[in-house]
């Protein structure tokens, strides 16, 4: 009876989110949940490794570090200086090599892919309206809401951004089987391009609109344009929907590892430019880690900004505490993976961030 009443109130989702994560002893997704969903492989091309610094791990962790790695299951911890690895461990159980799901940070790729379609021809500009590629938003407000809207999540939707609620919209996208029809579904009810609104429903939404856009997907599309072209080491899995739709669940789940994710933040850092070849158009770069509105400092287009010890950093952030973290005139990068983040909310930052930066540096000058 349960389960009819769940299909009859379309919350049949609700079934493989009880699956794959609250019996498993979750209340909400987790690094390793990939291997419960359907997922499509993005190949290497020629592997590129980072090359070691000369004080490769000369520096000891800070005791306020080993202390926050523990509290908050930190399995990955990776500096980062002059484009070679400064200092790299690993914790419970992972290594190098292990994958895990980079949550939210994958807004950044799609950001980066909607700045390579816009590149390649496939979009005319941010300002090109969505309806183009989707006629659904055609209507009223949705016709004003442009690709650049959705970049810097500015679209104006009733998208509701809630991880722990089992009935809210965000949860509905990580289990529903038909992501595109959960998408088409929302309204836009503000007028877009006003104002900084956080919503994963807006990158899952860009998405959609590079693949009409390109006819390619999304995983096609990333492992042409940077997967292969950065030298990423290991090949990653970009979790879909489902194998009867196939579409990527873009706002995240990218399952990858810390010196791979750090690559996106080295090309950021050198203006979209790597190996002495323009992946990523420079003034596209700029804008996407400048923010958009005066009001919200905080966000560009598909990055976050922060600044920390009296520098400014741009950065790609995750769910529960996965960071890619770059400040550009140091030539520093941070990168931090793992199961929880503080549970402090300081406005748009939780004070983990702070801390992995304050104590990377706290390391770095121990050296200097």
């Amino acid at each position: 009876m349960l389960i009819i009443i769940l299909y009859a109130t379309d919350t049949d989702y609700l079934l493989k989110a009880v699956r794959t994560i609250y019996l498993k002893g979750h209340t909400t997704a987790y690094l390793e949940d990939y291997k419960e969903f359907d997922n499509q492989t993005i190949e290497t091309g020629t592997p590129q490794p980072w090359p070691n610094h000369k004080d490769y791990n000369s520096a000891a962790t800070t005791t306020k570090l080993n202390q926050v790695n523990a509290e908050w299951g930190t399995i990955a911890y990776v500096i980062i200086k002059n484009d070679s690895i400064w200092f790299e461990d690993y914790y419970d159980g992972f290594n190098e090599d292990s994958q895990s799901n980079s949550f939210s940070m994958a807004k950044s790729y799609v950001s980066g892919l909607m700045g390579k379609a816009i590149m390649d021809g496939y979009i005319i500009s941010l300002d090109q309206p969505v309806s183009d590629f989707l006629p659904e938003f055609s209507e009223r407000l949705a016709a004003k809401m442009t690709v650049g809207d959705l970049s810097s999540m500015a679209s104006g939707t009733n998208w509701d951004e809630a991880y722990y609620s089992p009935l809210s919209i965000t949860t509905r996208a990580y289990f529903d089987d038909d992501l595109a029809k959960v998408i088409l579904g929302l309204k836009v009810v503000n007028e877009p391009g006003k104002a900084f609104k956080y919503a994963s429903g807006d990158t899952q939404m860009l998405a959609m609109v590079i693949e009409k856009a390109t006819g390619k997907k999304m995983y096609n599309y990333l492992e042409e344009s940077f997967w292969k072209p950065l030298g990423c080491e290991n090949p990653t899995l970009w979790q879909v929907d489902s194998k009867q739709h196939d579409l990527v669940k873009a706002y995240c789940c990218i399952a990858s590892n810390a010196k791979d994710f750090a690559r996106f933040g080295k090309l950021y850092k050198d203006h979209g430019k790597w190996n002495g070849k323009q992946l990523l158009d420079s003034a596209f770069v700029t804008k996407s880690i400048t923010p958009r509105f005066k009001e919200s400092p905080q966000y560009g287009y598909g990055w976050w900004m922060k600044n920390v010890i009296g520098k400014h950093f741009f950065m790609m952030r995750g769910h529960l505490g996965q960071y890619v973290m770059v400040q550009p005139e140091d030539n520093v990068i941070i990168v931090r993976l793992g199961h929880k983040k503080s549970p402090d909310q300081a406005g748009d930052f939780t004070s983990d961030i702070d801390i992995y930066i304050e104590e990377a540096y706290n390391m770095l000058n121990s050296k200097s």
